[in-house]
């Protein structure tokens, strides 16, 4: 199979674009012939080496999530065929979505319904998973709540805001003065510049805020929190910092892989709470562009391979 290869930590410049072995379905696997797989931060994160996110061998294949039509049943698999359309993402720790094919877990993937594109859904998956596990599982947002969700454009903070407006709470959002149309339309009652406005000069008294950003952002949103409020992060502060106060609590969600929350963004995507972001498409041999963008930080919506 053709695959996006990680060669070496380091720059955009060690994906290059190549063979790898086909996988093959192990007991109560699948083997899935990717038609998408989507870009997230995590992935330049893991190409640069940074925290625990060191490889043990290359090449690597990086991607965590993915939408395809399922080619091989292992040993044990009765609920899901040859020629079922699936998306999902890769259990925690393991990658390899950056390929025409991947072998899976079926208990982890769900069946992808007909009038959600393969881009879609792949584009959905990881975002939407821990958006659901931050806001409804972890941070248990109610109606009626005030919500900040930091960086409104990007893909599990876009869905946040949907999800959010969808429970009934208040959301109020940051992004850059070009993104202001695309979150309002998300949802977002509120919409700070982040280049021109100090967000903690205009808001107070939130009941939770969504980190997605991280560092010094993450810092300074404990100042908008009232007391007994939840911050839940999936960005990480800057290391070694340990938050100033006792009266909030602090939650970083455990984004756990299964097929109950995939089937949770399908119902909600039926219901017309949530839809999918925009979307740039590129080709797998592109790979080293997508992550320039993605590492820039400054996208909206998703980044999506298309693969077949």
């Amino acid at each position: 199979m053709k695959a996006a290869l990680l060669m070496n930590h380091g720059g955009p410049e060690m994906l290059t674009y190549g063979d790898a072995l086909d996988p093959t379905a192990g007991p109560g696997e699948v083997v899935v012939d990717i038609h998408a797989a989507s870009v997230n931060a995590a992935d330049y994160k893991v190409r640069l080496g940074s925290g625990r996110s060191t490889i043990k061998q290359f090449p690597y294949i990086l991607g965590r999530d993915f939408s395809g039509i399922v080619s091989a049943t292992g040993a044990g698999v009765t609920d899901l065929a040859v020629g079922d359309a699936v998306f999902g993402v890769c259990d925690q720790g393991i990658e390899g979505a950056y390929a025409e094919k991947i072998a899976i877990k079926a208990a982890i993937i769900a069946k992808k319904p007909d009038g959600l594109g393969h881009a879609e859904a792949a584009a959905m998956a990881l975002t939407g998973l821990t958006a659901l596990w931050a806001l409804e599982d972890t941070a248990q947002l109610k109606a009626g709540e005030t919500i900040l969700i930091q960086g409104g454009a990007g893909g599990v903070a876009g869905f946040g805001i949907q999800f959010a407006k969808h429970i009934g709470a208040t959301v109020i959002t940051t992004a850059s003065a070009r993104n202001h149309d695309y979150v309002r339309s998300l949802g977002a009652d509120r919409v700070i510049d982040y280049n021109t406005e100090d967000f903690t000069n205009v808001i107070r008294d939130c009941d939770v805020v969504f980190d997605t950003v991280g560092g010094e952002v993450q810092v300074r949103s404990y100042e908008v929190l009232k007391p007994g409020g939840r911050l839940v992060w999936v960005a990480a502060a800057p290391e070694g910092y340990r938050p100033t106060r006792d009266d909030v609590q602090t939650l970083r969600p455990g984004v756990a892989r299964d097929r109950k929350h995939l089937e949770r963004i399908l119902e909600l995507l039926q219901a017309g709470a949530v839809w999918p972001p925009d979307i740039t498409r590129y080709k797998l041999a592109e790979a080293a562009e997508a992550h320039r963008v993605s590492e820039s930080r400054h996208l909206r919506g998703k980044l999506v391979f298309e693969v077949h």
